[in-house]
């Protein structure tokens, strides 16, 4: 295949087949028929010598031809669709989708405070939300399925983007009418108590202020393991139960008594993280510089 005779259209048709690996619904996805798209696919093999899919129970395998041809591909297309769009965005009338990879920590520390600040800036955009991770990560953002990923940094693949968004510290935190309120805690004290932990797999009573006490020979009483934030906090609020959380997650402390742990527990840092493919559009471009300036505390750029 030469450049002077390149038509752009079998690259979209391969990025589709790429990502879908169904000739049915990469046809869907661009909007013609099935036979047009195998039409397409017989031109591409024609072209490049090789027969890029083959045929699977489940619909059809790339070669290693093709798996190569992948990435590329897609930045191309990528670099292209940036380079059409306009040099200004109307923020007020732009409409396009982001969808973001965020833990139930992420959504309400990151988020929430994000997503309302976009609103009155660019009504028409939508975010959607996923939970990801691990090597799915890299491979949805690679088939555009995912712009970003809001992580921790040893969660980022060496080819994303990213940059750092905060440092993040543990609070312990109790109801107002809780009896130990009145007073700063010992460690003591805080062994002593009915605490609630989170567990993203579910049913673990240790985390990372269990392996702090251990050190210095302290065991604490966890009574209680959810599998959210949000579900922890509602805990705390209805019950004597203390914990220790993240301090972003506190929006709103009414009814709360918040104050540092009797011990140093090691807190983690949050980064953004985005693909080459989506690196120069301007559009993923505004929105992160928002996301990131929201997180940081910055004012939002309001023209692009």
């Amino acid at each position: 295949m030469q450049l002077r005779t390149l038509d752009l259209n079998l690259l979209k048709a391969f990025d589709a087949l790429m990502d879908e690996r169904n000739v049915t619904k990469a046809a869907e996805r661009l909007a013609v028929s099935q036979p047009a798209v195998s039409a397409t696919l017989n031109r591409l093999r024609d072209a490049l010598g090789d027969p890029l899919f083959v045929r699977t129970q489940r619909g059809i395998a790339p070669t290693a031809r093709a798996l190569a041809l992948s990435a590329p591909i897609k930045r191309v297309l990528a670099d292209i669709e940036a380079l059409l769009q306009p040099a200004t965005l109307d923020l007020a009338t732009a409409a396009f989708t982001v969808t973001v990879s965020a833990t139930d920590y992420a959504l309400r520390a990151v988020v929430v405070p994000f997503v309302a600040a976009l609103r009155p800036l660019a009504p028409q955009v939508r975010i959607s939300v996923v939970q990801s991770g691990g090597s799915a990560l890299l491979e949805q953002m690679e088939r555009g399925a995912l712009d970003m990923a809001l992580i921790t940094p040893e969660m980022a693949a060496p080819d994303l983007h990213s940059r750092l968004l905060f440092d993040e510290r543990y609070v312990c935190v109790m109801r107002e009418q809780h009896p130990a309120a009145a007073e700063a805690l010992s460690l003591e004290h805080f062994c002593q108590l009915d605490h609630g932990i989170v567990s993203l797999q579910g049913g673990g009573f240790t985390g990372a202020t269990d392996e702090a006490l251990a050190q210095l020979g302290r065991q604490r009483r966890v009574m209680m393991s959810v599998p959210s934030f949000g579900m922890l906090l509602d805990m705390v609020h209805s019950t004597d139960l203390v914990a220790l959380v993240p301090q972003r997650l506190l929006h709103d402390t009414n009814g709360l008594k918040v104050q540092a742990p009797p011990l140093e527990i090691p807190g983690f840092t949050k980064i953004l993280a985005w693909h080459e493919r989506t690196h120069s559009d301007p559009r993923q471009k505004w929105i992160r510089d928002l996301l990131i300036n929201v997180c940081q505390g910055l004012p939002a750029q309001e023209t692009v």
